[in-house]
Protein backbone atom coordinates (compact mmCIF):
# COMPACT_ATOMS: atom_id res chain seq x y z
CA UNK A 1 0.00 0.00 0.00
CA UNK A 2 2.57 2.22 0.74
CA UNK A 3 3.76 2.72 -3.22
CA UNK A 4 0.05 2.05 -4.59
CA UNK A 5 -0.74 5.26 -5.47
CA UNK A 6 -1.08 7.68 -9.19
CA UNK A 7 1.36 10.19 -7.35
CA UNK A 8 4.53 9.90 -8.52
CA UNK A 9 6.22 11.08 -5.01
CA UNK A 10 4.87 7.78 -3.84
CA UNK A 11 6.85 5.29 -6.56
CA UNK A 12 9.33 3.08 -5.85
CA UNK A 13 11.87 4.17 -8.43
CA UNK A 14 14.05 0.85 -8.64
CA UNK A 15 12.42 -1.33 -10.20
CA UNK A 16 14.80 -2.46 -12.65
CA UNK A 17 17.12 -2.69 -9.38
CA UNK A 18 14.41 -4.94 -7.93
CA UNK A 19 12.29 -6.84 -10.47
CA UNK A 20 14.74 -10.13 -10.77
CA UNK A 21 15.26 -9.06 -14.57
CA UNK A 22 15.91 -12.98 -16.09
CA UNK A 23 19.04 -11.57 -18.52
CA UNK A 24 20.19 -9.76 -15.17
CA UNK A 25 19.73 -12.39 -13.07
CA UNK A 26 21.12 -14.73 -15.85
CA UNK A 27 24.61 -12.79 -15.93
CA UNK A 28 25.12 -12.52 -11.92
CA UNK A 29 24.91 -16.14 -11.93
CA UNK A 30 27.73 -16.05 -15.07
CA UNK A 31 29.87 -13.81 -13.21
CA UNK A 32 29.83 -16.03 -9.26
CA UNK A 33 30.73 -19.29 -11.91
CA UNK A 34 33.55 -17.20 -12.66
CA UNK A 35 34.57 -16.60 -9.33
CA UNK A 36 34.48 -19.81 -8.86
CA UNK A 37 36.73 -21.03 -11.87
CA UNK A 38 39.08 -17.71 -12.13
CA UNK A 39 41.56 -15.89 -9.66
CA UNK A 40 39.12 -12.83 -9.30
CA UNK A 41 40.35 -11.88 -5.66
CA UNK A 42 44.37 -12.39 -6.34
CA UNK A 43 43.14 -9.95 -9.76
CA UNK A 44 41.45 -7.40 -7.36
CA UNK A 45 44.72 -7.45 -5.63
CA UNK A 46 46.99 -7.13 -7.96
CA UNK A 47 44.89 -4.14 -9.22
CA UNK A 48 44.74 -2.38 -5.35
CA UNK A 49 48.48 -2.66 -5.20
CA UNK A 50 48.81 -1.24 -8.81
CA UNK A 51 46.25 1.77 -8.44
CA UNK A 52 48.35 2.50 -5.01
CA UNK A 53 51.99 2.75 -6.77
CA UNK A 54 50.40 4.71 -9.52
CA UNK A 55 47.82 7.10 -7.72
CA UNK A 56 50.28 7.62 -4.74
CA UNK A 57 52.33 10.49 -6.77
CA UNK A 58 48.73 12.51 -6.76
CA UNK A 59 49.26 12.94 -3.09
CA UNK A 60 51.72 15.92 -3.60
CA UNK A 61 49.87 17.89 -6.77
CA UNK A 62 48.74 21.27 -5.19
CA UNK A 63 44.60 21.02 -4.67
CA UNK A 64 44.99 16.96 -4.11
CA UNK A 65 42.74 16.60 -0.93
CA UNK A 66 43.05 12.76 -0.77
CA UNK A 67 43.77 9.78 -2.64
CA UNK A 68 41.69 6.56 -1.91
CA UNK A 69 42.02 3.05 -2.63
CA UNK A 70 40.09 0.39 -1.68
CA UNK A 71 40.54 -2.95 -3.71
CA UNK A 72 40.02 -2.34 -7.66
CA UNK A 73 38.42 1.34 -6.72
CA UNK A 74 41.19 3.98 -7.37
CA UNK A 75 40.08 8.17 -6.30
CA UNK A 76 41.66 11.30 -6.40
CA UNK A 77 39.84 13.43 -4.43
CA UNK A 78 40.27 17.52 -5.65
CA UNK A 79 39.13 21.13 -3.51
CA UNK A 80 37.87 21.86 -7.39
CA UNK A 81 37.53 21.10 -10.47
CA UNK A 82 36.23 21.70 -14.18
CA UNK A 83 34.63 18.12 -15.11
CA UNK A 84 33.98 19.53 -18.65
CA UNK A 85 37.90 20.33 -19.14
CA UNK A 86 38.98 16.91 -16.83
CA UNK A 87 36.78 15.06 -19.54
CA UNK A 88 38.13 17.18 -22.57
CA UNK A 89 41.98 15.96 -21.38
CA UNK A 90 41.21 12.09 -20.46
CA UNK A 91 39.89 11.43 -24.01
CA UNK A 92 43.16 13.44 -25.47
CA UNK A 93 45.14 11.16 -23.07
CA UNK A 94 42.87 8.05 -24.97
CA UNK A 95 41.15 6.83 -21.50
CA UNK A 96 37.80 7.29 -20.49
CA UNK A 97 37.81 8.32 -17.25
CA UNK A 98 34.35 10.25 -15.88
CA UNK A 99 34.64 13.23 -12.49
CA UNK A 100 32.03 12.94 -10.19
CA UNK A 101 31.11 15.42 -7.90
CA UNK A 102 34.64 16.41 -6.57
CA UNK A 103 36.56 12.98 -7.30
CA UNK A 104 38.14 11.32 -10.31
CA UNK A 105 38.06 7.57 -9.74
CA UNK A 106 38.43 4.44 -11.57
CA UNK A 107 36.92 1.16 -11.73
CA UNK A 108 39.21 -0.86 -13.81
CA UNK A 109 38.30 -4.37 -14.84
CA UNK A 110 39.34 -7.51 -12.89
CA UNK A 111 41.50 -8.84 -16.35
CA UNK A 112 43.17 -5.10 -17.18
CA UNK A 113 46.60 -5.78 -17.44
CA UNK A 114 49.35 -4.02 -15.54
CA UNK A 115 50.47 -1.89 -18.62
CA UNK A 116 46.64 -0.87 -19.04
CA UNK A 117 46.35 0.08 -15.33
CA UNK A 118 49.76 2.44 -15.66
CA UNK A 119 47.75 4.13 -18.66
CA UNK A 120 44.67 4.83 -16.43
CA UNK A 121 47.35 6.18 -13.59
CA UNK A 122 49.27 8.03 -15.02
CA UNK A 123 46.56 9.71 -17.16
CA UNK A 124 44.72 10.01 -13.55
CA UNK A 125 47.68 11.97 -12.37
CA UNK A 126 49.00 13.83 -15.20
CA UNK A 127 45.33 15.33 -16.07
CA UNK A 128 44.98 16.25 -12.26
CA UNK A 129 48.45 17.74 -12.35
CA UNK A 130 47.53 19.78 -15.22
Amino acid sequence: EGFLSDDASKALMHGPTYMGNALACAAANASLDLFEQEPRIAQAARIEWALRRGLEPAREIPGVRDVRIKGAIGVIELEKLNKDELRRRFIEKGVWIRPFGNIVYTTPPLTMTDDELKIVTSAMVDVVRA
